[in-house]
């Protein structure tokens, strides 16, 4: 029997959703609300091949999340709120308690709450999403879907730091891994194209937010980020890793407070602050190829320090795996960018990685050259369906 169930993501200020037809796996509605809290919020959605955009104001999540639903009703897919089963959370950070996704009840919804120390920009407004449907669907089993439980399977020399043992006893502070239902949706889907070149995998998730994922027979073996998303390789506005040094440093030498050291890594680093210009690829891109714009050399600096960061991180993870059959590129930047990945696989010839350049200037499935002896692979990665599924499991729909 079919259930309608809905995908989830809620960040700041937006809400992104799918709904889906399981088990078949049928999407009948996706869309987004973006700008919540503001007077101008943008309301979008494709339904039927046809594409709906309004403007109106969207006090928070709460009005959010009725728009959705009052849609759903006005468009008749649904004749009733109790016709959606489920309801699936993108939630960031599970912590060492979730090694899989789970219903969610009281205790849960604590517990995300405690864990919003270790994600303040997500966790917080993952529960107000959750809150939000909880009060507009109490019929609904809803199941939180952790970025953070994919990588539970790391051994413990890939998740402990360095510093006093006690530490990772007591706060639990350990790479966690994150990105997780895209890398593994991304696990999967090179499995079922590519059986014979899925043994040792790495993923890389390459969008304002990136990390990379050494997977091996399907489960993950490390992945770049940390302790928190801030980790790991150069993104759009977050700087990826540092010396830890530079922390007290610039609060000594430059003034600044914890808050505002936190605030330059997350917003204010990555391309834009190398740039100075912009943290999308496509726009620095653009002013790297003009000569004739001062800024040049800046945004060419940015994407090459960006690209070379993937790059370390496909050398070191290969190394993990002891070799690589197929590397593969995911999200906005790795789906779409044939420059980025160009620069990422220029110096990757010790693995057999070779380039054909037509094949990646189009974006092609597989952007390898025949005599290759690694894969090299673009997927678009699909986190609702991994989200969608989880619910089906997990609140055995």
């Amino acid at each position: 029997m079919s259930k309608k169930v809905m995908a989830i993501n809620c960040g700041s200020s937006s809400l992104k959703f799918k709904l889906y037809e399981m088990p078949a796996e049928t999407v009948m509605i996706e869309g987004a609300v973006e700008r919540v809290g503001k007077d101008d919020a943008i309301f979008s959605y494709d339904y039927q091949g046809k594409k709906h955009q309004t403007v109106q104001p969207v006090a928070d999540h709460d009005v959010a999340v009725h728009l959705v639903l009052d849609t759903l009703l006005a468009e008749q897919i649904i004749a009733d709120y109790s016709e959606i089963a489920g309801v699936g959370h993108r939630v960031s950070n599970g912590g060492r308690y979730y090694s899989d996704a789970t219903l969610i009840n009281a205790d849960v919804e604590k517990r995300i709450d405690q864990l919003s120390v270790l994600s303040p920009l997500h966790n917080p407004v993952n529960l107000t999403g959750i809150q939000a449907v909880s009060a507009a669907l109490p019929d609904a089993k809803e199941v939180a879907v952790f970025d953070t439980a994919y990588h539970h399977t790391m051994p413990v020399v890939d998740k402990i730091y360095g510093i006093p043992y006690k530490y990772y006893e007591k706060d639990g502070i350990r790479r966690y891994g994150f990105h997780g239902p895209s890398h593994q949706y991304i696990a999967l889907k090179t499995a079922e194209l590519f059986p014979n070149n899925s043994q040792r995998i790495i993923s890389c998730h390459i969008g304002n937010g990136a990390s990379i994922t050494a997977i091996k027979d399907g489960k993950s073996v490390v992945n770049s980020m940390g302790f928190t998303p801030l980790a790991g390789l150069v993104m759009g506005t977050r700087s990826g890793d540092v010396d830890p040094q530079i922390i007290p440093y610039l609060e000594q030498q430059e003034g600044m407070s914890a808050q505002d050291v936190k605030d330059m890594l997350n917003k204010k680093s990555g391309l834009l602050g190398l740039s100075g210009i912009s943290n999308d690829v496509r726009d620095l891109a653009k002013i790297a190829g003009d000569q004739s714009d001062e800024r040049h050399e800046r945004a060419d600096l940015a994407l090459k320090v960006f690209a070379h960061q993937i790059q370390f991180y496909i050398g070191a993870y290969a190394a993990e795996l002891n070799g690589v059959d197929s590397i593969v590129f995911t999200a906005g930047v790795g789906e779409h960018s044939a420059l980025v990945r160009q620069l990422a696989c220029q110096n990757l010839g010790y693995l057999g990685v070779k380039i054909d350049t037509a094949k990646n200037a189009a974006n092609a499935l597989s952007i390898e050259t025949a005599d290759s002896t690694t894969k090299v692979l673009v997927i678009p990665t699909d986190e609702e369906l991994m989200i969608a599924r989880d619910v089906v499991r997990v609140a055995q729909l």
